[in-house]
């Protein structure tokens, strides 16, 4: 009876989460489309991570879908390297190319060059999205990407609704890092996505929304709401540092570096602590100051061996992280000089077997390692060129134009420590946070929305009449909500 009841308030909760994500204002059929693609992309990936025929298959569909809407494509090209978010995301596939080619892997190369067409279509589908009218079912397509992935993850939630609020979660067969984390939310039932990467994916998720004026305040309020609670299910702390590093921004917005497209609070000091109150409440649920440095691989078990964890503080605490950079290191001072300069051509993904895992295929969980590892010197040059050119248009006003939204601001700017400790700012299967950015940045360059700016730009970047905004009604904020 009571496993029934706890049964139906999580099923509950999954269908509050959709209905939501489908009352947002924006919502494009092209962004919608692109975050559709992203979210099952992602899902396979952890669902069906022994049968990569599903996986394959919904990328070819995507290459084909975004090779339809970008046609003719030299037009899209031309314009890639104008967005940083290009430059995070898709040079060190090309540059991997080169490398397999190099050094002979030609299976290893013909695989990235699937993987390089299908993202940079990706990122010129996104662009075309941004580039069209509205009329045309252009527009930004930031929304529609979020609410896709929003209606993503309440399927997660409705299909591990069943375990969502037991000790002992569902986790995915035949997957090495779950066996350590059955006690974080996985999803169940056939679907499944690695706790981080949906934790990250609701928290950008909720950057989207929750700074946005152009949204109602309950849907503001609803989308801290909505994250803090995925924080609690997947026990996540990259995602609570980003969320904390954003909490932070958004206060000095509100006090003292405003934003046109910012919500009006009449309460300002209850929309600065609203966020970090409740992200404080998320920290104390999942453990107090002990879930900042808490072990989670102590020993690790895999199918076939269990071994222990080095003993190193910075090994335990980064979740083994350390070890594998290492591995990165040691591997590319005995790589050939092709792979050297290229990168990694062992397997397409370039992943890492660390000496005290072995067989164990691993993510790097380090944005900026990861493109090292998969483009070589080459790739690390180009993403960290990225990374400066996202913050450059995150917080620089262009001439003419008003200054960039706040919620990209927010999110550009927040996600950057990540890279620390996830390789969500990288092109891949797993890209969502990637193409959110990716659809924020093409926006702000191309949206017909922020080209038609015809009143007047104070020094501080806001249009001189605050009341309304291109394509955005003029909100205030409750007594009190933020």
């Amino acid at each position: 009876m009571v496993e029934g009841i706890k049964t139906l308030i999580a099923a509950g909760i999954a269908v509050a989460l959709a209905a939501f994500a489908v009352t947002l204002p924006g919502i494009t059929w092209r962004g919608a489309v692109v975050g559709t693609f992203f979210a099952g992309a992602g899902i396979s990936t952890w669902t069906f991570t022994n049968q990569p025929i599903f996986i394959w298959g919904i990328l070819a569909i995507e290459g084909v879908v975004f090779a339809f809407w970008t046609w003719p494509w030299h037009k899209s090209l031309r314009d890639l390297p104008r967005m940083g978010g290009a430059w995070l995301g898709l040079p060190y596939w090309v540059f991997g190319v080169i490398g397999a080619v190099l050094v002979a892997h030609v299976v290893v190369a013909g695989e990235r060059v699937a993987y390089a067409g299908v993202f940079a279509l990706s990122a010129m589908g996104v662009m075309a999205a941004a580039k069209r009218p509205r009329s045309q079912g252009g527009g930004d397509p930031s929304v529609g990407i979020v609410a896709a992935i929003l209606v993503a993850i309440s399927l997660l939630m409705l299909a591990g609704s069943g375990s969502m609020f037991d000790s002992v979660h569902a986790i995915p067969p035949h997957n090495y890092g779950a066996l350590d984390m059955k006690d974080r939310f996985w999803g169940g039932n056939g679907l499944f996505f690695q706790p981080n990467a949906l934790a990250g994916l609701m928290i950008v998720a909720s950057l989207r929304i929750a700074p946005d004026r152009a949204f109602a305040w309950w849907q503001r309020l609803a989308a801290t709401g909505f994250a803090c609670f995925v924080l609690v299910l997947t026990n996540s702390r990259t995602p609570w540092g980003v969320a904390v590093v954003a909490a932070l921004i958004h206060a000095l917005m509100v006090w003292r570096w405003r934003r046109a497209d910012l919500p009006t609070y009449k309460r300002p000091w209850v929309a600065v602590l609203t966020p970090l109150v409740m992200l404080g409440i998320v920290l104390a649920i999942s453990g107090g100051s002990g879930f900042i440095v808490k072990t989670r691989f102590a020993t690790h078990n895999t199918s076939t061996t269990t071994t222990t964890a080095p003993p190193s503080t910075a090994s335990n605490v980064t979740s083994g992280r350390t070890d594998t950079w290492k591995q990165v290191l040691k591997d590319w001072e005995h790589a050939s000089v092709a792979e050297k300069i290229f990168g990694d051509a062992k397997t397409s993904r370039a992943v890492v077997t660390r000496a005290n895992d072995p067989g164990v295929e691993l993510n790097t969980d380090n944005a900026a390692v990861g493109a090292f590892r998969r483009g070589g010197v080459l790739g690390i040059l180009a993403f960290v060129f990225g990374v400066l050119l996202v913050v450059w248009h995150a917080l620089i006003r262009r001439p003419a134009k008003p200054l960039p939204p706040a919620w990209f601001t927010i999110a550009a700017v927040a996600l950057v420590p990540s890279i620390a400790l996830e390789d969500w700012l990288l092109g891949g299967t797993n890209g969502g946070i990637w193409i959110i950015l990716l659809a924020g940045e093409a926006s702000l360059l191309w949206s017909p929305a922020t080209r038609a700016v015809t009143r007047p730009i104070t020094a501080n970047g806001m249009i001189e009449d605050p009341k309304t905004l291109p394509g955005r009604p003029a909100q205030v904020s409750a007594p009190g909500l933020s």
